[in-house]
């Protein structure tokens, strides 16, 4: 199966960097999906999750509060302004994820309308990593 580079950059560093087989975005007009040799664009990210499909079909999720995000038939390049990676070894680091995220809402919770479906994302995903 076909893979792509995929890059997520906060102004804090590298939140993600490796190979996707798919991965779904939160675009101002929804969400939209991009797979290896999909056309170029450019477009602005709504407050979201992003799903990352990697090769052993497994899934991650990254919540963000917004963003802008270049593809390319290769690669995908995500900058955005706050992101929580929900992931950990263990319960614990699972917890501290979710935690982080949730802070995350809060803060954008005022001037976004779709901060309840996110939150219910998160802790859909919470669920499935326990």
């Amino acid at each position: 199966m076909d893979k792509l580079k995929l890059e997520i950059l906060t102004p804090n560093g590298q939140i993600f960097n490796g190979e996707a087989i798919s991965v779904t975005l939160p675009g101002e007009e929804g969400e939209f999906g991009v797979l290896a040799h999909h056309f170029s664009l450019a477009t602005l990210l709504d407050a979201g999750v992003i799903d990352i499909e990697k090769e052993d079909k497994s899934v991650e999720s990254i919540l963000i509060n917004w963003g802008v995000v270049n593809v390319d038939e290769e690669k995908i390049i995500v900058l955005v302004e706050g992101a929580v990676a929900i992931r950990g070894e263990n319960e614990s680091d699972i917890a501290k994820a979710l935690e982080e995220a949730k802070e995350l809402i809060n803060s954008i919770a005022d001037s976004n309308p779709a901060i309840a479906s996110v939150s219910a994302r998160i802790e859909s995903a919470a669920q499935s990593l326990i």
